[in-house]
């Protein structure tokens, strides 16, 4: 039996037992007369019995085999209750405990204690300059583009432009060149030494005033073994680059874009200078026969 039936039968008990004595267990007698002020019916007071009747069985009924409750949910008991408190009391321990180790605030200020401030110091180092090595030399024979051959000027130190005549090659300069390894190059062609043979004179080219000039300067052979990139040296070097067969030019390497030349007119200064003069940059530079000479 559902539970709002059995609530209304125990309400009508109730209203029942109001009106009656109890004579035994049961909730009221049925055989009792109420006691009434007014007169009724026998037609209500038949009705008046049988509903009674019926509520007694069915009251009676429900004594006799117990209350049955139907219920959606299970009911909490006060052990189950007690149970949750319990539970939930110690759960709020446990945040506590964790959000007071763990929280992001925390968590933030032990990362900044844990940083330990390092003063770094990078030295920034260059790599060594380059070394040029000298590979060997060679004995040469020189002319410019017009044929004519070079000459030094001893007064002056100067090398000059001249057309020969017969019998006077003994003026002639020949050249002693020493090639180079130069690994740092960035131009092509081959990385040389001019000097006169016979002599320690070497062709120099440096900067004096607003233009590069080339010199005639004495040096000891064994300077030029190993040469420093970044040194003075390097004033000594050129760049043969051939153009042709045995025809090449000589640039400079301290002075890029400054090349030895000669003159239009004849006997005249052996000079630098740059691709847009109206001078002769290019050489025939040849061995001379039988007269070689390398070094490893």
């Amino acid at each position: 039996m559902r539970r709002g039936i059995t609530s209304t039968v125990y309400k009508a008990c109730r209203s029942a037992q109001a009106d009656r004595t109890p004579t035994t267990g049961n909730c009221w007698d049925l055989n009792h007369t109420p006691k009434t002020t007014s007169t009724l019916t026998l037609t209500e007071k038949k009705m008046e019995f049988e509903m009674k009747c019926n509520m007694s069985q069915m009251w009676s009924s429900d004594v006799q085999s117990g209350l049955d409750f139907e219920i959606t949910h299970h009911p909490l008991t006060m052990k189950k209750v007690v149970h949750l408190i319990i539970a939930m009391e110690r759960m709020k321990g446990s945040e506590s405990t964790l959000s007071t180790e763990f929280r992001d605030e925390n968590l933030l200020n032990f990362i900044m204690d844990s940083i330990v401030e390092e003063q770094i110091v990078f030295e920034c180092a260059s790599a060594p300059p380059a070394q040029i090595t000298r590979t060997g030399e060679e004995q040469q024979n020189i002319t410019d583009g017009e044929k004519r051959s070079l000459v030094m000027v001893q007064n002056n130190m100067e090398l000059h432009a001249v057309t020969l005549q017969g019998g006077a090659d003994s003026r002639k300069v020949f050249l002693n060149m020493s090639t180079f390894l130069h690994p740092a190059s960035t131009i092509g062609g081959r990385t040389v030494a001019l000097g006169i043979r016979g002599q320690n004179l070497y062709l120099s080219c440096r900067k004096d005033g607003d233009s590069p000039t080339l010199h005639l300067e004495t040096l000891e052979d064994n300077s030029l073994l190993n040469i420093s990139s970044d040194s003075d040296m390097v004033r000594f070097l050129f760049y043969k680059q051939d153009t042709g067969v045995n025809i090449s030019t000589l640039m400079s390497v301290a002075q890029p874009n400054w090349y030895i030349s000669t003159a239009e007119q004849n006997n005249k200064p052996v000079e630098m200078c740059q691709e847009t003069a109206k001078r002769f940059r290019s050489f025939n530079i040849g061995d001379i026969q039988g007269n070689v000479e390398r070094q490893s």
